[in-house]
């Protein structure tokens, strides 16, 4: 699963999605992408569910490009513990999510595989997405 290598520091505030993508919204690489419609918070499983998910569709054929990275640490205390002696220890990694951010790309397959793929992966994901297309530009 994805996570960063090494960071300057071990856990983060929770803070707020707010407004638009400031980059990160147009196609890069391949002909088909999904697009977030909604800022949510999703995490380094979701994202490799969803790769998985559209690479199996695929048939392993084309290309898969990954535009977002779960670089954003989620700190969780163990079940049942009393609250107070601080934070707790690193959970799971997230990417924060605003709407308009491309997050998967694909090429080299036809439009209706495409399209397909891409659906199954936002079905694996916590946002509202719309699959977009280098001709809707």
């Amino acid at each position: 699963m994805l996570q960063p290598k090494r960071t300057k520091f071990r856990k983060q505030h929770k803070g707020r999605i707010h407004g638009e993508a400031k980059g990160g919204f147009l196609l890069n690489f391949g002909s088909y992408a999904l697009k977030a419609t909604e800022p949510e918070r999703v995490t380094a499983r979701q994202i490799e569910a969803a790769r998985r998910a559209i690479t199996r569709h695929m048939k392993r054929q084309g290309r898969v490009w990954i535009r977002i990275f779960p670089d954003l640490p989620v700190s969780a205390k163990p079940i049942e513990v009393r609250m107070g002696k601080g934070k707790g220890s690193v959970d799971r990694w997230v990417a924060k999510v605003k709407p308009g951010r491309i997050m998967f790309e694909i090429d080299g397959v036809s439009d209706t595989i495409a399209r397909e793929a891409l659906r199954l992966g936002a079905m694996k994901l916590p946002v509202t997405t719309r699959v977009v297309a280098r001709e809707d530009w």
